[in-house]
């Protein structure tokens, strides 16, 4: 099975390209491939075991469940390189190594039912026959701290942050926390200019160390989604060079703030033209998009919340929505309207965690908008500053039902195509039934005293 590469530096020596594919849980694997041999990459001769996609969480093929390694003599797929998500990795000496993402293509040119960013193109492709483009931002929460997890086996804050070894408090919009990490924001920006990623804002979040970087909008999902993955690798790699970790775990302390990726969208027509501008286009159509959202969220669930930890993000209280809401002006509800009129009439999405794989993220939300634009849909009473509505549907908050719900959907069946649903499901099902077989230290603080 296939090395993950993204942990540690390109050997010394003559610069080289790493070509990437993503796995379904946001993982990036592949190969170094020296400069002189690039000729394999743009000529689509780099190969690697189709079941690389197939991987769970643990880097297992869980061929007893999926019968796609070994059973099938674990088989080769093309890497197809996309020469637009070239770019350089200023954190690897010597200069000059590249990274390009690729999709995993099957021999006879058609791409891998397993590969996220060729179901995020196939939905794309959805639009693109209905003669509308999606345009797309993302904004990515996440957490610095501590390089020495590892050896003590929890996270903690930056030491610049603390106060014999407290947080000095919530920090949100705290300039003095953004000048605390200056150094290492700064390493950040260098990183996403030298590979040309479009980054706005950077705003320090609730958590100690927690921070959140916005990406401008594109008019092409993919690019947006390429955007998201590398920025979650700069992340990473600039803390390295600080001697601290970043993570984009949903909820990595308890008793902090969890992250998310939250997802802004519109669309235009031929003509350039948001067809969501309430004011300029139908009142209805940014409702009825916010019904296909909606409609489909729990099904979709699996997709915004992926692994265990990513349910303890979504408490009452909290600004992870649990309620099935939409409305202007407030930020409690799973789909904000954060403009309706005009140009930059959109939707935000509000309850992925940081953890989400964007390609996959981006298929779920722009499959929910779809139904929405195919049809006159109701998404309910608006939630407003001043209006709550009662008895809402709400989001699980367990990850087994998540998986169930997953597994059951037409809708779910009809966007990620058959065969991957029953792999994303079977995987997600054997990572949700080890969850809830492992028992932990709360068990033993909590129950082995007293019971």
């Amino acid at each position: 099975m296939t090395a993950d590469i993204t942990n540690g530096k390109a050997a010394t020596g003559e610069p080289g390209i790493e070509i990437l594919l993503v796995g379904m849980n946001g993982d990036l694997r592949g190969k170094q491939i020296p400069l002189d041999a690039q000729k394999k990459i743009w000529e689509g001769e780099v190969r690697l075991p189709s079941s690389t996609q197939s991987l769970d969480i643990w880097g297992n093929d869980n061929d007893d469940i999926t019968a796609l390694s070994l059973t099938i003599g674990d088989p080769d797929g093309k890497c197809i390189a996309d020469m637009r998500s070239l770019a350089p990795m200023p954190w690897v000496a010597p200069e000059g190594s590249m990274q390009v993402l690729a999709t995993m293509h099957e021999f006879d040119g058609s791409p891998s039912f397993m590969d996220p960013r060729a179901i995020l193109a196939a939905v794309l492709r959805r639009y693109e026959m209905r003669g509308l483009t999606p345009v797309v931002a993302t904004e990515l929460e996440f957490y610095v701290m501590e390089q020495d997890w590892r050896d003590t086996g929890r996270p903690s804050p930056p030491k610049s942050l603390t106060y014999r070894g407290e947080p000095n408090g919530f920090q949100l919009y705290d300039m003095s926390a953004v000048d605390a990490l200056g150094a290492y924001l700064q390493t950040v920006r260098a990183y996403a200019k030298a590979q040309n990623l479009p980054l706005e804002a950077t705003s320090a979040e609730f958590g100690p160390g927690q921070f959140e970087i916005n990406l401008l909008h594109r008019p092409d999902a993919l690019a947006a989604a390429d955007d998201c993955i590398y920025l979650k690798r700069i992340a990473e790699q600039a803390a390295r060079k600080h001697g601290l970790k970043s993570t984009c775990m949903a909820k990595p302390y308890s008793e902090h703030a969890g992250s998310g990726l939250h997802v802004h969208a519109s669309v235009i027509d031929g003509q350039g033209r948001n067809i969501l501008d309430a004011g300029g286009g139908e009142p209805k159509r940014l409702k009825s998009v916010c019904a296909g959202m909606l409609n489909t969220m729990r099904e979709a669930q699996l997709i915004f919340a992926p692994f265990a930890n990513s349910y303890r993000r979504f408490q009452p209280g909290s600004f992870a929505p649990i309620d099935l809401t939409w409305g202007s002006g407030h930020r409690g509800t799973a789909i904000r309207i954060p403009d309706k009129n005009g140009p930059a009439a959109r939707i935000e999405h509000r309850v992925a965690g940081a953890d989400a794989n964007p390609y996959l993220l981006l298929a779920a939300i722009l499959g929910g908008m779809l139904l929405g634009l195919d049809a006159d849909l109701d998404p309910g009473e608006e939630t407003t500053p001043s209006h709550v509505p009662k008895n809402s549907a709400r989001l699980t908050h367990d990850f087994l039902s998540a998986v169930e719900n997953f597994r059951a959907s037409s809708f779910i069946a009809d966007i990620f195509g058959e065969r991957y649903q029953k792999l994303y499901g079977d995987t997600k099902y054997k990572e949700a039934i080890t969850y809830l077989r492992t028992v932990s230290d709360f068990d033993y603080r909590t129950y082995l005293p007293r019971v």
